[in-house]
C-alpha cells in the first residue's frame, strides 16, 4: 500500500528527515510517535503529497501501486484528492458551510455531481451517527462532532489511505476514546489504511504497529 525508501528532507540547513524507509500494508493501522521536532508531521506531509522529499537523493515513494516520484503537480493533486484522506488536530471545517456541505467539498473537487456527493455524504454522516446534525454549521457542533464530520470528509472519495495528524489532540478524553475506536470500526468496514501521528499513548498502543521517530529517523518498531 505505502512504500518509501530513503526519504530525506531539509528546511534550510536543517535535515528534518534522514533516510526514512516504510512499508505499510493495506488495512494496517500504523501509529508514528516521538518527541516534537522528530520529523513526524513532515513525513506525513510527504506521504500526503503536500510536500516533496529531496530529489537529489535516490528515493522511492509509492502509494496504492502508483509511484509518485515523477508525477506533475496537477497529477499529484488529482492523486491526492482520489486516494488520500486527511484528518488534522483541528478539524479545518469551513465555518460558513454546514456539516453536509463540508463533507461534500472533496467530492466536488473530484468532479462528482451534487447528487452523487450528497448521497455519499449522507451515508457517511449516518454511519457516524450525525444524521441529525448534517445541516448544522461547525460552530453549532461539539468538538467530537466536528472531528467526526472531518472523518466523513476524509472518507468521501473512498481514499486508499487516511493520514491523521494528532487527530484527538484537541478533544476531551471521552471524545478522543470514541474517535480512536472509530478508526478501527472504519478499518473493519471499509478496510481503510491509517497512518496516525500521535502523542496519545493509548491510541498508539491500539495500533497494529507503533513506529518511533527520533531526530528524523524511525528508530524503533513494535
Amino acid at each position: 500500500m505505502i512504500i518509501t525508501k530513503n526519504i530525506h528532507k531539509y528546511y534550510g540547513d536543517v535535515e528534518v528527515l534522514k533516510g526514512v524507509n516504510l512499508h505499510i500494508k493495506k488495512g494496517e493501522i500504523i501509529a508514528i510517535v516521538g518527541p516534537s521536532g522528530a520529523g513526524k508531521t513532515t513525513l506525513l506531509q510527504i506521504l500526503g503529497t503536500l510536500d516533496k522529499p529531496l530529489r537529489e537523493q535516490n528515493f522511492e515513494l509509492s502509494i496504492h501501486n502508483t509511484s509518485l516520484k515523477n508525477l506533475s503537480d496537477k497529477e499529484l493533486s488529482n492523486f491526492r484528492n482520489n486516494h488520500i484522506g486527511f484528518i488534522f488536530q483541528f478539524h479545518q471545517l469551513l465555518p460558513e458551510f454546514t456539516a453536509l456541505e463540508n463533507v461534500c467539498i472533496p467530492a466536488f473537487i473530484g468532479k462528482k455531481t451534487k447528487e452523487e456527493a450528497e448521497k455519499k455524504a449522507k451515508e457517511l454522516l449516518h454511519f457516524l451517527e450525525l444524521t441529525h446534525r448534517m445541516h448544522h454549521k461547525p460552530s453549532e457542533l461539539s468538538g467530537g462532532e466536528q472531528q467526526r464530520v472531518a472523518v466523513a470528509r476524509a472518507l468521501i472519495n473512498n481514499p486508499s489511505v487516511i493520514l491523521a495528524d494528532e487527530p484527538s489532540g484537541n478533544l476531551d478524553s471521552e471524545s478522543a476514546k470514541n474517535l480512536h475506536e472509530l478508526f478501527f470500526t472504519l478499518r473493519k468496514k471499509f478496510n481503510q489504511t491509517f497512518v496516525i501521528v500521535t502523542h496519545n499513548e493509548e491510541l498508539a498502543n491500539m495500533a497494529d504497529r507503533k513506529l518511533t521517530m527520533i531526530d528524523g529517523k524511525i528508530v524503533e518498531k513494535s
